[in-house]
C-alpha cells in the first residue's frame, strides 16, 4: 500500500466525513488506534485542517463506501508511480500557490512555538517565506499578528510531512551537538591555587620555650 500524505489530516477528514472504524482509518493512515481516538475526541490535532484523501488522489470513494459497509474491509490507497511525481527542486525558494500564502503566518508561528531549534534560513526554506516575516512573527511586530492561528504547515499544504521531519531532524542534530560542546567548554576551569598558610598559624610556630625565655638585647 503507497504511504499515506498528510496521515493526521487524512484521518481528521476521514472522521469528520465517514462512517469508517478507528481501526480502519488507523491501518489506512499508518497511526495507532489509540491516535486515532485522541484525534476524535479533540485531544489531538488540535487546529490541523482535515485533508481530502479522494480529492488529492489518494483513494477512490468507492473505497471509501466499501469500508463503511465493511468494518473488516481494510481499504487499498491508489498507487503513483514514481517517474509521474515532481521532481523536488535543488535551487530556488519554494513556490507557494497564492491561494495558500495568507496561511503562511500561522505555519511559521507553528514552527515558532513547537519547534524552535529550527532556523529561520530552514523556515524559508520549508514554506516559502521571507526572513523578515519570520522576524516578525517571533517578535511579534506582525501586522496580522492579532488574527495568527498557529497551525501545522503539512496541514496546511505548504510542505510535506517528510519534509517538515528532515528539517526538524537536522535542527535538533545541530542544536544537540551545540549543548553538547557548550557543556563541554563550560566545564572546563582551572585548578584553585592552594590556600597560604594562616599567618596566626606561622606566628605561634615560632614562639618556641626558647625564644620565651631568651633575654632581651635591649638595655632595661
Amino acid at each position: 500500500m503507497t504511504q499515506i500524505l498528510m496521515p493526521k489530516a487524512t484521518a481528521v477528514w476521514l472522521i469528520d466525513n465517514s462512517a469508517m472504524s478507528f481501526k480502519q482509518i488507523s491501518e489506512f493512515c499508518g497511526l495507532h488506534i489509540l491516535e486515532v481516538e485522541a484525534i476524535a475526541d479533540g485531544d489531538v490535532g488540535q487546529g490541523i485542517r482535515g485533508a481530502d484523501p479522494i480529492a488529492n488522489g489518494q483513494i477512490n470513494r468507492e473505497e471509501i463506501e466499501k469500508a463503511e459497509k465493511d468494518q473488516n474491509y481494510a481499504m487499498k490507497s491508489n498507487t503513483f508511480d514514481a517517474d509521474e511525481l515532481p521532481k523536488p527542486k535543488k535551487r530556488g525558494p519554494r513556490y507557494t500557490p497564492l491561494s495558500r500564502r495568507q496561511d503562511r503566518p500561522d505555519a511559521i508561528a507553528w514552527l515558532v512555538r513547537n519547534h524552535p531549534e529550527v532556523s529561520d534560513p530552514q523556515i524559508s526554506k520549508l514554506i516559502g517565506t521571507t526572513k523578515p516575516t519570520i522576524n516578525s512573527i517571533r517578535e511579534r511586530t506582525h501586522w496580522k499578528i492579532n488574527t495568527i492561528q498557529p497551525q501545522d504547515p503539512v496541514s496546511l499544504g505548504l510542505c510535506s510531512q517528510v519534509d517538515l521531519d528532515a528539517i526538524v531532524k537536522v535542527a535538533a542534530e545541530k542544536k544537540a551537538k551545540e549543548d553538547a560542546k557548550n557543556q563541554v567548554e563550560g566545564g572546563e576551569t582551572l585548578n584553585p591555587a592552594p590556600a597560604p598558610a594562616p599567618i596566626e598559624e606561622t606566628s605561634k610556630a615560632e614562639l618556641t620555650l626558647e625564644n620565651l625565655f631568651k633575654p632581651s638585647s635591649t638595655g632595661s
